[in-house]
């Protein structure tokens, strides 16, 4: 029998890590089976409240909706505490044929008076071109009969906001918002606040002469997202509405982190950002596609004027990680010769809560229009 059972213990330990000591077959074996998880997290115990938030007739009757008439806003979620959104579903009757980009949704984390989140409510759902469109993606879908839905966790410490505003001229008779979220005693120190930006370029300014040849460092790109702090990039969503004939794409990725000089990250083309190619099958042969990382659900009238394109890109296997600054980027063109209409919404997580937007562009650009020279 052993005299020092603690000094026994730690051998037999270290030799089931393969430290020291050769582990035995049977040891390794014990390692490997303890390193696999048994059960799927879903089979485990869970530490949190499940809770809803939503537009439900609170008399009892089947009036399950919210009005929002024009210039009003309403307040689609509110909770004080620790928590986190896991999943927003709506669906929208308005008599408006524009209301995805006049409805504008904004998410506010531990009171903040300014938004996180800051977008039209189409584009934040990946329908940049103010059009619906059936897709899912791991992160957000549409749904056949409209219904739009959103993955992405949200965590808030002290508590969180949401409000829908309508900047249309009409009133939206009917939304519909079911909010799902978790609530918790407290969250995790390396907890992450959700961010979702809107931006626009409608058109784009094209560059001409010889600065349209090389383009190293970017100055002139279309910037989807410019944010200071640490956290890390999820993905974008981004609508091209084409101002003249020819492939709009031909335009790298670069995206800029912890330096303002240079692109850290530089990809290859436009389709190829969007996991796709040979510009999505060219003029003649495009076809939408969408999958669970990357798409382009809407592809119309290729390669022409009035060319329609929606993409999504997500960087959930490999969030782009910053610790001080990051502008994510992409070329309009080849050295960004071509002034296409860019409208994009950017995600990503960040250690507190970060407000700094560029203003909100007026609605009536912000409506997809082709604008020839």
């Amino acid at each position: 029998m052993s005299t020092n059972p603690r000094r026994d213990f730690m051998r037999g330990a270290l030799a089931a890590a393969g430290i020291g000591a050769a582990a035995s077959p049977s040891a390794q074996a014990q390692a490997g089976n303890a390193a696999a998880p048994l059960l799927p997290a879903y089979a485990r115990a869970q530490h949190y409240r499940s809770l809803k938030q939503s537009s439900y007739d609170r008399t009892g009757g089947n009036r399950d909706s919210w009005d929002i008439p024009a210039g009003g806003t309403k307040e689609v979620f509110l909770a004080e505490g620790a928590g986190a959104i896991s999943h927003i579903w709506f669906t929208i009757a308005a008599r408006s044929d524009h209301h995805l980009k006049e409805l504008v949704l904004r998410a506010y984390w531990d009171g903040n008076a300014k938004p996180s989140v800051e977008t039209p409510i189409g584009d934040f759902f990946g329908l940049n071109l103010d059009d619906y469109r059936i897709y899912e993606s791991r992160y957000l879908a549409c749904s056949p009969g409209k219904s739009l839905n959103c993955y992405f966790a949200m965590p808030y410490r002290r508590g969180a906001r949401l409000t829908v505003t309508n900047e249309g001229k009409q009133g939206v008779g009917s939304f519909y918002s079911n909010i799902d979220y978790m609530a918790v005693p407290s969250l995790p120190e390396d907890a992450l606040y959700f961010h979702a930006q809107y931006r626009q370029a409608a058109p784009s300014t094209p560059v001409t002469g010889e600065a349209a040849k090389l383009n190293p460092l970017g100055g002139s790109n279309y910037v989807f997202v410019e944010t200071r702090g640490r956290g890390h990039l999820m993905g974008v969503t981004l609508g091209v509405l084409e101002n003249a004939d020819g492939w709009w794409g031909e335009g790298d990725d670069m995206i800029f982190v912890d330096d303002e000089t240079k692109p850290l990250i530089n990809g290859t083309g436009s389709e190829d950002y969007f996991l796709g190619s040979w510009d999505f099958g060219g003029r003649d042969g495009a076809q939408p596609f969408g999958h669970q990382m990357y798409g382009a659900p809407l592809i119309s009238n290729a390669e022409r004027t009035g060319g329609r394109y929606c993409c999504y890109r997500w960087h959930g296997d490999n969030p782009v990680t910053f610790e001080r600054y990051l502008k994510h980027t992409i070329e309009h063109g080849h050295a960004n010769d071509r002034g296409d209409n860019f409208f994009s919404v950017a995600y990503w997580y960040q250690s507190a809560p970060y407000t700094d937007f560029p203003v909100l562009p007026a609605l009536d650009t912000r409506i997809p229009q082709v604008r020839t020279a």
